[in-house]
Formats: C-alpha cells, structure tokens, sequence
C-alpha cells in the first residue's frame, strides 16, 4: 500500500479539489446549468456515474498531468479514458460490498496516522495540510478507504492465491539465459489496449486498430505519456504508462523479447497477449548481476510481550530481572528457553546469521550498535521487549541467496500481474455497464 498511499499524497497535496469550473457551478444557481453537470454518464449494475463526478475527477487529473508537464491528450479523449477508470473502481468496490471486504474506522484512522507519519506530520497537521490545499478531509478520508478496499480485495481475490514452487525457482534459474535479458533489468513505460474475454474478430480488429493508432501517433513524434493518457487502459496510464525498473524475470517473455530488440528511447511495435494489445517503450536498461556482499550479524534473543495481562512496564521490568541475572554470569541460552516467548526460545533464543532487513528496524537499530559478546538494554520492538545478545558478524556474498529470492520475488509478481489484469477482465465483462456519455 505505500506506493498507492503516496501516489494518493502527491496527488491530493499538488492540488485543489476545487478548480475555477466548480467554485463557478457553486456560485451559478441556474437550475438547467446543474442539470447538466449532475446528468448521468453510465449506469455500473445497480449504480451510477454522474457528469459532476467525472468532471471532479477530469480537473484533478488534468492537474496532475500538467504538474508531471505531461502533454495533455483531447478533453473528449481523456474524459473516456477516466470513464473507464470510474467504472472500474465502482465494479470492484460493489464486489468488494457484496462479498464482505470492508475497512472499519479505526482501522482507517491507523492508515491515516501512518501516513502522516511518513509525511514527517502529526495527524493535526497532516489533516490542516489537506484543507489549506482546499482538500475535503472527509472526502479524503473515504478515497483511502476505497484504495484499501481494492487493495485487500486483489490480496484476498489473486494474490493470496499465487503460490510459486521450489521447482518453478530452479527451471526458471536455469532455463534463465542473458539472450532473454535474465541478467538485466529494463525502465519501461507501456500501453494496454484491453480486449473482452470473448471478443468476437470484428472486436479484436477494432482494438488492433486502436493500439496501431496509438502507435502511429508516437511514431509521429507524439510524447508516449500523453498518447498513454489517451489510449492506455493500463491503471499507470496517468502516470505516462511509466512501470518503472522492473527485473526482466518479473516481465512476460514476450516483452523481454520485445525490449532485447530495442535501443534506449524506441518503441516496439503492438505486441498481442492475451489480456490485449501492448506497446512498449524502452527508457533504460542496465545489468544486475554483480556479487552482493553483505554485514552479517549473527545475534539471540529473549522476548517477552505485551498484552492483557502483561503490560508495557511489567514487560520491561521482568526483562531487566533476567538482564541482571545475565549479568551476574546466567546462561543466555538456558534462559532464553525458560521466559521467551519468541519460536527461537528452544534453540536458546539463537536468530542464527542476519542480513540488513530480516528484522524489524528498532530490532535492528539496537542490534547493530552492539558489539559482538554485548548485551543491550531492553528493547521495544512491535512484537514486544527483547534483550538482545551479538555473537559475532562477518561479511557475506549473498549474491546466491538473493538470486534465489529475487527469482521467487519476481516469478510471484509475474504471476499475480497476470491473474490480477485476467480477474479485472473477468469481473468487468461480467458488469452490465450502460454508456450514457454521449447523451445529451
């Protein structure tokens, strides 16, 4: 989620909720002028989309994009592409109702502390931010919440669902070769034309002919990102089509085959998949196979939490008890399988070797201030008090360990990209969306 949380920050902190149209519409109180604005634009099942949403949503993004200095596309044009985009959020939100995904008060309230936190803001000032730039906290309030709501969604409906196997890690480290780019990582930008599940050979001829059109028109020297923003149906359209660096191991193999061709700054041509038709732009490459040598720490641990009948300063006080008990020349390991509360307890608390990251950061903070043989003081982690112990450290090559996790990394995110786009085709076909744009 911190991706979308800050995209959502940038957006709403770079503009206005309330452009020069709609403090007009506030002030004009002739009935057939809000009328028009109010008239509906699609029917989504058993809901709507009104011409005032969507015009709310077009002056946000046309900020957006001329704050990114992204050519803007035809305002007939962009205003379909954002249709889409509505009518795709409001299919998998009513989903999301009818299946039970929802996201409680206090559950939001914690998202919106964290990002303020991350906004270096305390909730008061994060909130005050918001509406000094004329943002609606409530409304802001109720977009991070349908944000989360996708978000869980796609973890429950795809991602929980992908599973990637030790055999997939090894046929795919060895079947890896340097003529598929497996030893490179490409910075892309890319347009999607989607096709229906069941499209007939008139349809697929029709969207072919658009991803040519999209094509054509970059070929003539059109900025890709504006061209994205007309034509992609891709949810990073409004960011140019940017998917940024992306391991080649993470991308379909008709892409990388597509991006080997390519010099920095070409475009392929439209490529067929079976989610639609793509276009993609090379905007760098670099490789990524250098050794990665790494301080490793090898530490134990006795962790004592907190809870309902063990409160913050009873833990802490319980762990300076066996503190000074260590001190005094106790055995680590044979307390440590006597008071923690941690899964390491029956290995007398030993974490074994630690890279940078495999623990939390105050875990890691403390650990790594330590010298090897030292005993910190307690230390407050989210799981709970710990008094940590270094053993030893050593410098490491984890080029191999690594190489076997960003295989299983990049071989799950292939697959859930993929489920992912399949099930949003799937739910949309099954939608009855009615368009009433063109109405008026």
């Amino acid at each position: 989620m911190n991706s979308t949380r800050m995209q959502l920050l940038s957006f709403y902190f770079g503009f206005s909720l309330l452009g020069a149209s709609a403090l007009a519409l506030a002030a004009d109180p002739a009935p057939a002028r809000v009328a028009a604005l109010d008239r509906i634009v699609a029917v989504v099942n058993s809901d709507v989309v009104t011409q005032l949403e969507l015009n709310e949503r077009l002056r946000m993004v046309t900020q957006q994009l001329q704050k990114q200095g992204t050519p803007l596309p035809p305002r007939e044009v962009l205003e379909k592409q954002l249709l889409e985009r509505v009518i795709m959020d409001r299919v998998q939100l009513q989903f999301a109702q009818e299946t039970g995904v929802k996201v409680d008060d206090a559950q939001l309230d914690k998202t919106l502390q964290r990002i303020a936190q991350e906004n270096k803001l305390s909730p008061e000032q994060f909130r005050a931010a918001l509406e000094k730039d004329g943002v609606d906290f409530s409304k802001f309030r109720e977009d991070i919440r349908k944000e989360i709501i996708m978000a869980r969604l796609r973890e429950r409906e795809v991602d929980n669902r992908i599973s990637v196997s030790d055999g997939e890690v090894e046929n795919y480290l060895s079947s890896r070769s340097e003529a598929l780019g497996g030893g490179n990582e490409f910075n892309l930008a890319h347009i999607l034309i989607r096709v229906p599940e069941q499209a007939s050979p008139e349809q697929l001829q029709k969207y072919k002919a658009r991803a040519q059109q999209a094509l054509d028109e970059v070929r003539a020297g059109k900025d890709f990102r504006q061209v994205a923003a007309g034509y992609s149906d891709a949810a990073d359209a409004l960011q140019g089509g940017v998917l940024g660096w992306r391991p080649a191991g993470q991308l379909p193999a008709l892409f990388v085959e597509a991006l080997e061709a390519l010099k920095t700054g070409e475009t392929s041509p439209v490529l067929r998949s079976p989610n639609g038709f793509h276009i993609l732009k090379l905007l760098d490459k670099r490789g990524k196979d250098a050794p990665l040598v790494v301080q490793q720490t090898h530490a134990r641990h006795i962790l004592i939490k907190v809870n309902e009948v063990m409160s913050e300063q009873d833990a802490k006080n319980r762990l300076l008890q066996i503190k000074e008990r260590l001190d005094n020349g106790a055995d680590f390991a044979e307390l440590a399988r006597l008071h923690s509360e941690d899964g390491s307890a029956s290995r007398g608390g030993d974490l074994n070797w630690l890279s940078p990251g495999d623990t939390v950061p105050e875990f890691e903070r403390a650990m790594n201030a330590l010298k090897p043989g030292a005993l910190s003081e307690p230390v407050r982690s989210p799981f709970g008090w710990h008094l940590i112990q270094v053993l030893e450290r050593r410098n490491e090559d984890v080029s191999k360990e690594r190489e076997r996790l960003q295989a299983r990394q990049e071989i799950r995110a292939r697959k859930a990209d993929e489920a992912y786009q399949e099930w949003l085709r799937q739910l949309r076909d099954r939608a009855y969306v009615e368009y009433r744009l063109e109405d008026k």
